[in-house]
């Protein structure tokens, strides 16, 4: 485990600092290597004793990996993982499977990689000065005072962090969102299982192929990581026959609600996989998201005070873009404060960071929401037949298509050099 701790006395009760980032998530960490790549120092504040590994992979589009060359990171994870050059979708209503290919640009992508979360912390961690991260570090309040140009992040520790630009970093339920005022994050209908299925003597998958299943109510993917790890999921309403369906309190029961009720219907490549999952690497949660109109018009900034990733734009999980959308933040904030030294250029530039970002994460939430709802045939019974042949006839002949090509294609840019 990568160790990027700060060291600070007990009696060292009161800090300031440049830029405070609350969170050592993909969106905490990559806003750090940003900040230092462009010359601006950051503490970065994570409530965890350590990285948070949560999470088993994610799958990232040309898009992130762009931001990853921005951050000068991408050279460390290409090499481990094969690039996913098509999937096949399966209608298991009809049985017809359409294939979609993921060409690459002329611009020479790297492609779509799916990537463990663990080692895309880590490789962003390593490019931080020891000191950066401050562990065990929650927050309890924040405060403006008065007319200073400082935020005060008081702690449970006693201790107070007070700096000029303060990022929310931090997550779905976020500290630093609340206290802007954004509206709380909207539950989907939907829930996600999902975790790393391994293969010690390897398993049978093309590695450059993903799969993907749609049920009734039910969405089923594995996506290869390598010769020996699958990256698996399940998506399914979050009730079944009138009741709700929560996730069990064990993973024992886990496995078993899985294998005798969610993967039932599905091939045996999926029920293989559930018998190889690393029970270590399982997440089962309620699938949120903010409101696109939430985005456009409530406060993702106040002052010096802004959010990112998961904290400013949650959303479903259908298109991949969470992780991806947070290392375009990354890249964008750092370009924006860039040349910022003062007060004033300081906030000009946090707000120019969310005036740049606000439209782009609107529109890939609510892309989010609608490709998980068409994919799994709508929420609604009644309409869900009319759902699948949207699906059939439109949806993945002209929409999907038109989505992910703009998607993958949008370009968060460069890092100038630091002054």
């Amino acid at each position: 485990m990568v160790s990027r701790a700060a060291t600070h006395s007990p009696m060292e009760k009161e800090q300031q600092h440049e830029v405070a980032i609350v969170g050592a998530g993909i969106a905490g960490l990559a806003t750090a290597v940003g900040l230092k790549r462009v010359g601006l120092p950051s503490l970065v504040l994570e409530k965890s004793p350590e990285l948070r590994s949560t999470g088993a992979a994610l799958t990232l589009f040309p898009n992130a990996w762009r931001a990853l060359e921005a951050l000068g990171v991408a050279h460390k994870l290409t090499p481990l993982y094969h690039a996913i050059e098509r999937s096949r979708v399966t209608d298991l209503s009809s049985g017809t499977t359409r294939e979609v290919p993921f060409s690459r640009t002329n611009r020479g992508d790297t492609g779509i990689r799916s990537v463990h979360r663990k080692a895309l912390l880590e490789a962003l961690a390593e490019e931080l000065e020891p000191g950066t991260i401050r562990f065990s570090s929650k927050i309890t309040s924040i405060d403006q005072e008065g007319s200073s140009p400082l935020t005060a992040l008081h702690l449970d520790d006693g201790s107070v962090i007070k700096a000029k630009v303060v990022i929310g970093c931090d997550g779905v339920h976020s500290v630093v969102a609340r206290w802007l005022g954004l509206a709380e994050a909207i539950d989907s209908g939907r829930s996600a299982i999902r975790g790393l299925a391994v293969f010690p003597e390897g398993h049978e998958l093309i590695t450059n192929e993903a799969l993907q299943y749609l049920g009734d109510g039910k969405r089923a993917g594995l996506v290869p990581l390598n010769s020996k790890e699958l990256y698996f999921f399940i998506t399914h309403t979050s009730t079944a026959a009138g009741k709700p369906l929560s996730p069990p309190s064990s993973f024992t029961l886990t496995l078993i609600e899985v294998t005798e009720n969610l993967a039932k219907d599905f091939p045996s490549e999926v029920q293989t996989a559930v018998r190889h999952l690393d029970l270590a690497t399982v997440s089962w949660a309620p699938l949120l998201f903010r409101a696109p109109w939430n985005l456009l018009l409530g406060r993702i900034h106040r002052g010096c005070v802004a959010v990112s990733g998961d904290a400013m734009h949650p959303m479903t999980p259908e298109i991949g873009q969470g992780g991806c959308a947070a290392l375009e933040d990354a890249v964008v904030l750092a370009r924006s404060l860039a040349r910022a030294r003062s007060p004033d250029q300081l906030a000009a530039g946090v707000e120019g960071y969310t005036r740049e970002r606000r439209w782009r994460s609107a529109g890939v939430v609510a892309a989010a929401y609608l490709s998980g709802w068409v994919q799994q045939g709508g929420n609604a019974g009644v309409w869900r037949w009319a759902v699948k042949w949207f699906r059939r006839r439109i949806y993945y002949r002209f929409i999907h298509p038109r989505i992910m090509e703009a998607i993958r294609g949008y370009d968060c840019g460069d890092l100038p050099p630091a002054e």
